[in-house]
């Protein structure tokens, strides 16, 4: 159904692996059973009432561990806990102030997006934002002389600021407040403290990130201070993986702030943001995973033994939420899996650098390419949908069209000329294609050997995804000469099929399986307009086809029945194809009668046109696999599904491209008569 889109990301929000808020009425019944000794709430909040700081400061750090097991925050959550410790943020005692933000930031961070909704509701954006100011305007009198002494303002400044960002990352409302309240400049005076503060400096860096995307509200209100941070940033020297997330961050944000940017500094701008994601994907992660392993290693044996006071509660729960991230169930949304973002990995103990330091490798990286493809993405709102909203390259737009406004759906996506240029200066598509590749086994099996690194193993995947999907919209937004050519061309599709086909069987994962068929998608597609030989077997091409058809995500039904497309098309202008033509002819039918999904089946005869539209070899095989009376029986069940399943479960749009099909169906039906 002609060129696919890639839909632009979003900063991932947070998702209870708990009980949501909904939950705790509930579970009501089940709390009382058990009565207050099978949950801490009600003792660890009554000791925030007591005269003594240090009681108070014991109980905050007890709940901020205790709510890291996200079974344990309805219990919470009914005794009021938000507005319980909301007072605590202003606590007269500086130690009392980090504790009580830490924990509300842990409440956020493990609650999900209805937790921090229902903490929006219950006002605690009033003390945060007062919190906040108090910290700003402390910063210079708190300064500390020792170097090596910790400057407790600026300790209750980054967990004020982690809770902010959990906030308006997961709340529309907390995103209101942070617009009207003038936050955007205490956060910014956060970010400035890079020099000295890494924690705090990237904390900032993350929420400025999401509060500037798609907040034309705030945009309205930036100003040459703002700016000028963030270009102090980007252009910051220090060494460092952490160093790199940060100016990462920095150039996200840019990007997104790129409608303020003032048109003389447009084009450096870009310029810039690009030379930091190309530095950032520069970095081997399959070689520096194994060094900061080592060097953990090496510090553990020359550290003397050393009793842990607080006990291994802390390095336990991260340790466990990081294994959990690999077997998080996905929740579907519109028939597609929705991504789970459960990553706890910031409340990782501080007796974890090394660990640490790889994260902010991977978290950098995976930035860097969903930045890119939000580069390579449209402002136009049809980007949010995916690709079966596109519309037929063959379809004949006559009076029985009925959409005229469709055929801007085949318009190609395009880049400006500053962007497609930098891109292309950086060697980003040259150094997005080396992500696609998964690291060593050598360094898997290291981080599958420890408990604590073996959650890295699914953020190497999701940045191989992410690098699947940044290539299939540099496939979808230029051209093949910029690309490299034909064997730049070819060598990508081998290595992507070496990719899917490279293992034993195919892989079944499905954030996997969703942006490799997309990428080949786009490619094959490519390589086809330029008559360039195919690269997979017929054999590989049907193997492919059944693992997608059996996959949950849409998407991933689409883009293969695409693929059969694309390349049986190719494959009818040559000679000697008939049998294979007939292989994909039944199973395109297949699809078309079977997938329970309407825009599957319109994907799938519209690759049947393309397919049995001209040829000898073409004609064979439709004549083998009685194409025309399979293609009659379908046409008056396709035309009862439109119209029963259609609307309120589709888009104008895909409804458009779906009333299309079923003409061009009638058509193609007329034409196979008539040629005999």
């Amino acid at each position: 159904m002609g060129k696919s889109k890639t839909t632009k990301f979003k900063r991932p929000q947070f998702n209870s692996v708990g009980l949501p808020v909904t939950a705790v009425k509930e579970g009501d019944g089940e709390e009382e059973e058990h009565g207050d000794d099978s949950c801490p709430a009600a003792e660890l909040l009554e000791k925030l009432q007591s005269p003594s700081a240090d009681v108070r400061e014991f109980a905050c750090a007890s709940i901020s561990r205790v709510v890291q097991q996200s079974q344990t925050i309805p219990g919470f959550l009914q005794r009021d806990a938000v507005r319980r410790l909301g007072p605590m943020l202003l606590d007269r005692s500086l130690a009392v102030r980090e504790t009580a933000t830490g924990a509300l930031r842990n409440l956020s961070a493990c609650g999900g997006q209805e937790v921090c909704e229902d903490m929006v509701k219950h006002d605690v954006m009033t003390p945060l934002t007062a919190l906040l100011r108090e910290c700003c305007a402390g910063f210079e009198s708190a300064v500390v002389s020792m170097k090596d002494q910790s400057n407790g303002v600026e300790d209750v400044a980054n967990e004020a600021v982690h809770l902010l960002w959990n906030l308006c990352e997961s709340s529309s409302q907390a995103l209101s407040v942070f617009n009207k309240s003038g936050l955007l400049d205490v956060v910014v005076q956060c970010l400035e403290k890079h020099p000295h503060n890494l924690e705090l400096a990237i904390s900032a860096a993350h929420c400025l990130h999401t509060v500037t995307e798609d907040n034309p509200e705030l945009l309205c209100s930036m100003n040459t201070a703002v700016l000028g941070a963030l270009e102090n940033v980007l252009l910051s020297s220090q060494p460092g993986v952490t160093q790199t997330l940060l100016r990462t961050l920095a150039a996200g944000t840019l990007w997104n702030m790129k409608s303020s940017l003032p048109a003389a500094r447009q084009a450096e701008t870009v310029n810039a943001v690009v030379a930091t994601l190309s530095q950032c994907l520069d970095l081997d992660a399959g070689m520096l995973i194994p060094e900061l392993r080592q060097a953990e290693e090496l510090r553990h044996r020359n550290a003397p033994a050393v009793s842990d006071i607080e006990g291994q509660a802390p390095e336990e729960l991260a340790e466990e939420e990081m294994i959990e991230e690999e077997e998080a169930p996905k929740q579907k949304r519109n028939g597609k899996a929705a991504k789970v973002d459960n990553d706890f990995s910031d409340l990782l103990p501080r007796g974890k650098e090394e660990l640490r330091e790889a994260t902010a490798l991977l978290t950098a990286q995976q930035t860097s390419l969903e930045i890119i493809v939000n580069m390579c993405c449209s402002d136009d709102p049809s980007d949010d949908e995916w690709e079966e909203e596109s519309s037929s390259d063959e379809s004949d737009m006559g009076p029985d069209g009925l959409c005229d406004g469709v055929s801007n759906l085949m318009s190609p996506l395009c880049l400006s000329a500053e962007v497609q240029g930098a891109l292309i200066n950086h060697s980003i598509p040259q150094k997005v294609l080396k992500k696609t590749e998964f690291p060593k086994k050598e360094t898997v099996d290291l981080c599958h050997q420890n408990p604590s690194w073996r959650g890295l193993i699914k953020k190497m995947e999701r940045v191989q995804s992410r690098a699947l999907t940044c290539l299939h919209s540099i496939l979808s937004t230029m051209d093949a000469e910029s690309l490299g050519g034909a064997t730049a061309l070819q060598e990508a599709a081998q290595h992507l099929s070496s990719l899917v086909f490279g293992a034993p069987e195919i892989p079944k994962d499905e954030e996997f399986l969703e942006a490799v068929i997309s990428a080949m998608r786009s490619l094959l597609q490519m390589i086809a307009s330029k008559n360039i030989p195919q690269c997979m077997t017929p054999q590989q091409l049907m193997s492919l086809s059944e693992t997608a058809t059996r996959c949950d995500v849409v998407s991933v039904r689409v883009n293969a029945v695409a693929i059969l497309g694309i390349t049986g098309s190719t494959l009818a202008k040559e000679k000697g194809t008939a049998e294979t033509l007939q292989m994909i002819g039944n199973a395109l039918l297949q699809v078309a009668t079977r997938d329970p999904e309407l825009v599957v089946n319109g994907e799938a005869l519209d690759a049947l046109f393309d397919v049995f539209a001209d040829g000898e070899e073409a004609e064979t095989a439709a004549k083998n696999i009685s194409l025309l009376p399979a293609l009659k029986a379908l046409q008056p069940v396709f035309k009862t599904k439109i119209r029963k399943e259609g609307k309120g479960k589709y888009s104008p749009q895909q409804l458009c491209v779906l009333d299309n099909i079923r003409v061009n169906l009638r058509r193609f039906i007329g034409y196979l008569e008539k040629n005999g």
